[in-house]
């Protein structure tokens, strides 16, 4: 091999125009998704302490983000819903005159070049707070799965262009897919949190969605975070059951696992930025002790450079911005 002084792999760095051709990963904000919270009522614009510059939005005000995130280039968005009320059963989640799907509707209407994701699970709507039905004090997996597949219908009745089951539930595609086919939805893909880890990393997520188990928690049904292997496991029996996308949550702790379910299959990944990734940078920012604009770049880098190809991230808007002006 030839060595220095010959070669200097320093030629190829000596300017921007230079690196960013020759660049390896490029983050595109058409592959960015951005998380909204809707909740009821007019003019709501409601801040969520432990998330900055994000809030829980009434529809027309979850529509000025929208128009705001498609003006930036963002390539969609996905929609949390906090009903007026909760009951055991979660019944909200399957009301057609609910947050999310009059959402979606009026997304629509407004900002037609997103594409809009309909995440699917029952803990915002739960008066327990649990991904499903819950029996004593066990998550009743197979009881669950049908409140699942009709929430899933009434958002594609809506005009969801994505449906994103996250609750973890065994069987919930195949549950899905068969109720979307039922309903004439044969063409509505999936995308499945398929592996969506019993992460610490979760906290402000349940401040915003107001999804904080009453009781107990979620390690038995989302996947240990000691375990990468069991994510192709569970990456695999969701493409039986017909997945069209699978996602990786969280995806910056968990970039070996996004990028070995990257070698593992052929369809689209997606990986979730979450709350608590968000909160970190944004808390360290205040403090002076990073460069947010960079660090946000440089965590989205990492996380495309894992073999994400489709990133949920609350920094969707920021992070588009700071990609046209760079």
């Amino acid at each position: 091999m030839t060595i220095f002084p010959t070669v200097r792999s320093r030629r190829l760095r000596r300017s921007a125009r230079l690196r960013r051709m020759v660049a390896e990963t490029r983050l595109d904000p058409a592959a960015f998704v951005l998380p909204l919270f809707v909740v009821p009522g007019s003019d709501v614009l409601r801040p969520i302490g432990s998330m900055p510059g994000h809030h829980q939005l009434s529809v027309d005000r979850v529509v000025d983000v929208a128009r705001e995130a498609q003006a930036a280039g963002v390539g969609g968005v996905i929609l949390f819903g906090i009903p007026p009320s909760k009951d055991e059963t979660g019944s909200g989640a399957w009301d057609p005159a609910g947050p999310v799907p009059t959402a979606i509707g009026a997304i629509k209407e407004s900002a037609p070049d997103l594409v809009v994701w309909a995440d699917v699970c029952l803990c915002e709507y739960t008066s327990h707070g649990h991904c499903g039905v819950v029996v004593g004090d066990t998550v009743d997996n197979d009881a669950t799965l049908p409140l699942l597949a009709d929430a899933a219908v009434v958002y594609a009745d809506a005009g969801a262009d994505v449906i994103a089951p996250s609750d973890m539930m065994d069987g919930r595609v195949a549950a899905i897919r068969e109720a979307l086919d039922g309903a004439g939805h044969h063409e509505l893909p999936i995308c499945s949190y398929s592996a969506k880890y019993a992460s610490a990393y979760y906290g402000p997520f349940r401040d915003a969605a107001e999804s904080a188990p009453a009781f107990g928690d979620r390690r038995t049904h989302q996947m240990d975070p000691p375990n990468a292997r069991e994510a192709l496991v569970e990456v695999r029996l969701d493409l039986a059951e017909g997945a069209d996308m699978v996602m990786v949550k969280p995806a910056g702790p968990y970039q070996d696992v996004i990028a070995s379910v990257r070698a593992a299959v052929d369809v689209p990944v997606a990986a979730y930025q979450v709350s608590g990734e968000f909160a970190m940078i944004e808390a360290a920012a205040a403090n002076g002790w990073i460069d947010r604009e960079r660090v946000i770049v440089e965590s989205l880098l990492g996380i495309a450079r894992a073999g994400a190809d489709v990133i949920l991230t609350y920094f969707a808007v920021d992070a588009a911005r700071l990609l046209e002006e760079s």
